[in-house]
């Protein structure tokens, strides 16, 4: 019998559904996700892993294993991506792919995948979840932060307030979106304009209530340093009431952005820092 491999979960598709234009739901189970477990955060995520096709991988297979004895372009690729649910009685885990035809790699299989294929996955990870001691909340991002926001609109209790603003391509990308909090939902149109500029507009004008805010706000980094700049300087928000961070960067794919993402978070905070001081 094979040895059992000690740092993924295989996830086998059970059913997939397009959601939107441009997002498709993949719904994965089997016992290669017993060992799967979340900690009640609604950020949770996972990295999808791509072996290459028609290279020998080391058996049992194990990312760890090939980072230390295959060359580096041999590696298999990972794609990170949000948690949208997960049903430890049915062991089901479904996550949500952003889809533009044959671009990138996460995407493309998604609007392939059919009940039977495997999926191998690193994980689970995750920090945030909506603060319940928080007098409103700041939900932010483009579809790439959707899961997330939608996972944590169906955490708010009953008529707690929340503005949300999301940024996609048309009408036709909307989702519906379930929350028994107060949720004031603000879907913005990006058009032929780049990404997350009409939202920082939107969040530069949005009027915000009184009282403590906990914010959620991920997406491109580009609109996430803005943003992040604008509610620490101009409005006064404290890390601890944040959580903010790119999820993928314009011109990059997620093995380029993860290798200067850390760099990159230095010197935002680095400036925002000076600007305090200053």
């Amino acid at each position: 019998m094979a040895e059992k491999p000690t740092d993924h979960h295989k996830g086998v598709v059970l059913r997939t559904e397009r959601i939107s234009r441009h997002m498709v739901r993949v719904v994965v189970g089997g016992d290669g996700l017993a060992d799967f477990a979340t900690a009640g955060m609604t950020d949770h995520y996972v990295k999808l892993v791509f072996p290459y096709e028609g290279v020998d991988y080391p058996e049992p297979f194990s990312v760890k294993t090939c980072r230390e004895t295959m060359p580096r372009e041999t590696w298999p690729r990972l794609r990170t991506y949000t948690v949208r649910a997960w049903d430890p009685d049915t062991r089901e885990l479904t996550l949500d792919f952003v889809v533009h035809g044959d671009e990138g790699l996460a995407g493309p299989w998604a609007e392939r995948a059919v009940p039977g294929d495997e999926l191998l996955m690193l994980g689970p990870g995750g920090g945030y979840a909506p603060d319940p001691a928080a007098d409103w909340h700041l939900l932010v991002g483009d579809e790439s932060a959707l899961p997330a926001i939608a996972a944590s609109l169906e955490r708010l209790a009953d008529r707690v307030t929340a503005h949300v603003l999301v940024e996609v391509d048309a009408p036709e990308d909307e989702q519906k979106l379930e929350t028994a909090g107060d949720a004031r939902i603000t879907w913005i149109y990006r058009g032929d304009r780049p990404v997350g500029e009409r939202l920082v507009e939107a969040v530069r004008a949005l009027e915000f209530p009184e009282g403590q805010v906990h914010a959620f706000v991920h997406g491109e980094a580009g609109f996430v340093k803005e943003l992040r700049r604008h509610l620490r300087i101009e409005r006064g928000i404290g890390m601890d009431r944040l959580s903010i961070s790119g999820y993928w960067r314009t011109g990059a794919d997620d093995e380029a952005w993860r290798a200067v993402k850390r760099d990159w978070n230095r010197q935002v905070e680095a400036e925002e820092e000076a600007a305090l001081a200053s």
